[in-house]
């Protein structure tokens, strides 16, 4: 890992603190035009067990909601709920038609199938955009709730690099909740797009083709300068907890921040980042789910 000193860095450090203030802004302007016509926007969070990680993810939910003026639902279980009684509460939120947005906090607790708990969750609800019909919509290029990170991601990339027609994005990653859609995302923008994963041979020198290089490995500073094109503009997604030797914990990503700010042309750091974009997006989708679900009932009005 580099020693270099962020002082030293030259890439531009990529705001989105600042690029998530601005889109809740929007989003609290489009929220009010909805209370207007008598829509008030509902998301239900819902938290299972005791951990830690995931009880500070929904507080911050919940309190960007509430600044944004959407409403918002936490339901919260210990970890001895069964799956069953988890399915049939998301069956009563399906139905809730004051509820827009269903959230359910990841991981769950053993015994518990996520799978099957992201099929139950309606598509026009499903605010995390996971469900298969909103996954499989988003590849065809539909209009459908998009997973809240890929997304922040690609307004970050719009914002700090104008139109992206053309420009070659490598996605380190290709999970289903970042990696896959990401590169969904890229393709719709008319970026060429590679995807590297742990079978890739020759990843780094692939990476160095880049003009866009986003990082979702979850593997502390993986990436390395030597992976970097100059001038490229790098997305760290990770979020890693080391524990330094003096024992205190501190967050890192998967791009090693020091040594690639000295290569790439704007980078985002971690935290500070895509974290603040992926709350920002959720709010967004929200939003968008309650105008999807507004326009369906109109559409399913006899007449």
């Amino acid at each position: 890992m580099s020693t270099l000193l962020n002082s030293q860095a030259v890439a531009k450090k990529i705001d989105g603190k600042k690029s998530a203030e601005s889109l809740l802004e929007n989003t609290r302007r489009e929220v009010d035009e909805l209370k207007k016509r008598g829509v008030y926007p509902c998301l239900a969070v819902i938290l299972v067990g005791d951990d830690a990680a995931s009880q500070i993810y929904v507080r911050n939910k919940l309190r960007i909601a509430e600044k944004t003026g959407i409403k918002s639902v936490e339901l919260c279980f210990d970890s001895q709920l069964t799956e069953a009684e988890l399915l049939s509460t998301i069956e009563g939120l399906n139905k809730d038609l004051q509820v827009h947005g269903i959230l359910v906090q990841l991981p769950l607790p053993k015994g518990i199938n996520e799978a099957a708990i992201v099929r139950a969750i309606s598509p026009l609800k499903d605010v995390d955009g996971f469900h298969p019909q909103n996954a499989g919509g988003l590849l065809q290029g539909q209009r459908v709730i998009t997973p809240c990170t890929p997304l922040g991601c690609l307004l970050l990339l719009q914002e700090y690099g104008g139109d992206l027609t053309g420009k070659h994005a490598v996605v380190v990653g290709r999970s289903n909740i970042v990696g896959k859609p990401m590169a969904s995302l890229l393709l719709h923008a008319h970026c060429s797009v590679t995807t590297l994963h742990s079978r890739s041979q020759n990843a780094a020198q692939l990476a160095r083709q880049a003009d866009i290089l986003i990082a979702a490995v979850g593997q502390p500073q993986m990436i390395e300068a030597s992976w970097i094109k100059p001038g490229a503009l790098v997305i760290d997604v990770g979020i890693n907890r080391i524990t330094l030797a003096d024992g205190s914990t501190r967050l890192i990503g998967d791009v090693d921040y020091d040594s690639v700010s000295m290569v790439a042309g704007a980078i985002t750091p971690v935290p500070g980042g895509v974290g603040p974009m992926t709350i920002a997006c959720l709010m967004q989708n929200t939003v968008l789910a309650a105008e999807l679900q507004t326009q369906q009932a109109v559409l399913s009005q006899p007449g």
